[in-house]
């Protein structure tokens, strides 16, 4: 495949498949075993990751399992209202203490085999048979439940395994500072579930850090444009840390024609029920018989929202409607965290590996919104595990979009084949992943 020295990278190292062109990737990089376990290694025992929302943990006692790779994690709300992560392992017999979510009755995590106990701070609370041991097996500093970092951000809780981690401040800036200028901390879960490809989680998600797949993938967003739809009307960013964005060019100007607004919004409605939700859709329909010829149809938007979000007890900051990630965009976060914000809303991915097999991966969807702030509290909760096929429980949008995924994977193994290739500007988000990527499991 040819290159020119403009797109050579730098060795990363002794890391296998490396990058070695910003244009190239090799397909090996997706289902070689070796190179999945240094991922693991170096990626995933070693990075900040979302676990849970606080949306999942709202009381005292509430907790969640996180799993990724052949690890399992306990994220539990004690009774101030902070968090703490502990490894989900009895230090007795190594059983898991805890499955799925749930809330631990007594503010105490008891193990299922012998009957141990802890506080929900980690400590221990009780040792059966303990006089059946031998002192130094039973130490209360010795068997207290081994913790991992924890951080609050995003109205989300991240961990990391790695007790000498970095802030996460430091992991996700600069692009987390774009999802605050739309106000993240306020999106709570309208809907969330998940399904299982055969996939590795990085085949997965690169289809999210590019637009340009909209007019075969999703042909009716398009509106009829279809092949004359342009791909670069999108402005793609990389940063350090391997984050991307993009947003809408047509913004620098002024928002699309009302007719143009409204059936692209509905269409986001219908198949998505994320990022433009009935809500919306009620408010832009009433703008039609209140604009005056020539005006702003940006601005008019940007008015009837706020309006309606004020008289609803909806927060809507300041200047937020300024931003262009409250129209539409994406902001990708190393490793795996993807956000699509609009009007207050957003669609959100998560995606990581299943099952420890580096061609399967786990990929969870949310709808996100800005609910009244008299709304109460509900503990979010995953609405189910669906066929990523099944149109009585997927949305029309990522059925099309999970479409593709599984038929790239099984194409990394045609014969003959030496790797992907990257539009350098389109694409780059990609690229960008990758060499940050190779950074990570380069180091020591």
């Amino acid at each position: 495949m040819p290159e020119t020295s403009a797109h050579r990278l730098a060795p990363a190292g002794d890391v296998p498949f490396a990058m070695t062109s910003s244009v190239q990737v090799p397909p090996e990089r997706y289902y070689d075993r070796g190179f999945f376990e240094l991922e693991k290694k170096q990626l995933w025992y070693r990075s900040w990751q979302l676990a849970c929302r606080l949306q999942e943990i709202p009381k005292p006692n509430d907790f969640v399992e996180y799993e990724i790779c052949d690890q399992s994690l306990l994220v539990v709300r004690q009774p101030d209202r902070s968090v703490k992560a502990f490894f989900n392992v009895c230090p007795h017999r190594a059983t898991q203490i805890g499955k799925g979510a749930g809330t631990f009755p007594g503010g105490q995590l008891t193990c299922p085999f012998h009957g141990w106990r802890w506080h929900v701070d980690g400590s221990s609370a009780f040792v059966y048979g303990e006089q059946g041991f031998a002192p130094e097996c039973v130490r209360r500093e010795d068997i207290a439940l081994r913790e991992c970092r924890v951080e609050v951000w995003g109205d989300s809780v991240w961990i990391n395994l790695d007790a000498n981690a970095g802030p996460l401040a430091d992991a996700l800036q600069p692009a987390a500072g774009m999802l605050e200028g739309v106000a993240i901390q306020n999106w709570r879960v309208k809907w969330w579930q998940e399904t299982i490809l055969n996939a590795n989680w990085k085949m997965a998600q690169e289809a999210f850090m590019e637009g340009w797949h909209v007019m075969r993938t999703h042909p009716q967003l398009t509106l009829g444009a279809g092949e004359a739809s342009p791909p670069d009307k999108l402005r793609y960013r990389t940063f350090p840390n391997g984050h991307c964005s993009f947003e809408s060019m047509a913004l620098d100007t002024d928002f699309h024609s009302y007719d143009v607004m409204l059936a692209s919004s509905q269409l986001l409605a219908d198949g998505l029920d994320a990022m433009a939700i009935d809500r919306d859709m009620t408010v832009l329909e009433g703008i039609r018989h209140r604009l005056s010829p020539g005006a702003s149809v940006r601005d008019a938007v940007a008015r009837e929202m706020r309006a309606y979000n004020e008289g609803a007890g909806i927060p809507m900051p300041a200047g937020i409607e300024r931003q262009p990630l409250w129209w539409s965009g994406m902001v990708y976060l190393f490793p795996n965290i993807f956000y699509l914000p609009m009007y207050g809303n957003a669609l959100a991915y998560r995606i990581r590996p299943h099952n420890d097999d580096p061609e399967w991966c786990r990929f969870e969807v949310w709808s996100l919104t800005t609910w009244p702030e008299t709304y109460p509290a509900e503990r979010a909760r995953l609405r189910g595990r669906f066929d990523r096929a099944d149109a009585d429980n997927w949305p029309l949008i990522p059925i099309q979009d999970f479409s593709n995924i599984e038929r790239q994977q099984r194409g990394l193994h045609a014969l003959g084949f030496p790797g992907l290739r990257l539009a350098t500007e389109w694409e780059a988000g990609i690229a960008n992943m990758h060499r940050e990527l190779d950074r990570r499991l380069g180091r020591g």
